[in-house]
């Protein structure tokens, strides 16, 4: 059967939102056989860059779980948003950048398959176990539990081209001009899909499948 749709989707780790719309396209893409490619977005970089955006440590933490609160009520999981277990955790809120170079280390290693599996493993990792995803050692731990070989997820991890991929999707969301996440862009017809529900999002395929057509 020929895929129907190309769709690239930007995100970030660390975004709640992303999570919402991850499980979503999930399935989606078996429904509407879908080519989903995956972009990363990396919202924050670095600890400094964290602290540019949001402040103090505990000004991060606390204005972000408040935006997972939001993003908590209209989950099709919220079970796996576990607010007050980031609250308590020993560690700052993370930057997303260790995050994505792991997402396109699996991808050079398993193509667009294995970059959405660490994706939701990371997310989950994040959201409902509280791990810190910026951590190098706790990023490879995750790879293993998802069934990547460490010495080669670790030789992927700190290639140089690994970090250069996170930049050509960089350059990508810019000239696509994505400025939010999560961002659906449909390559043959140019549109994004609006965030939302499943059913939503299935009624927007549709739509953008009679448009091609």
């Amino acid at each position: 059967m020929m895929t129907t749709l190309t769709i690239d989707f930007f995100h970030d780790v660390v975004c709640c939102w992303c999570f919402n719309i991850s499980s979503r396209m999930r399935a989606l893409a078996t429904a509407f056989d879908l080519d989903i490619r995956h972009r990363t977005f990396v919202l924050q970089a670095s600890t400094a860059e964290m602290a540019e955006r949001w402040g103090t440590p505990e000004d991060a933490r606390e204005t972000i779980l408040g935006h997972w609160s939001v993003c908590r009520q209209s989950s099709d999981r919220p079970e796996l948003v576990n607010v007050e277990a980031m609250r308590k955790a020993p560690f700052d809120y993370p930057h997303g950048m260790t995050a994505a170079l792991a997402c396109k280390a699996v991808e050079r290693l398993g193509g667009q398959t294995a970059h959405w599996d660490m994706f939701d493993r990371l997310q989950r990792a994040h959201l409902a176990e509280a791990r810190n995803i910026a951590d190098p050692e706790a990023v490879l731990r995750l790879a293993r539990e998802t069934g990547f070989e460490a010495a080669a997820f670790s030789r992927a991890l700190d290639d140089p081209a690994t970090a250069r991929a996170v930049e050509t999707d960089r350059k990508r969301a810019g000239a696509l001009q994505v400025r939010s996440i999560p961002a659906l862009i449909i390559r043959e017809t140019g549109r994004r899909l609006v965030n939302g529900p499943r059913e939503d999002l299935a009624a927007q395929l549709r739509a953008n499948l009679r448009h091609r057509a």
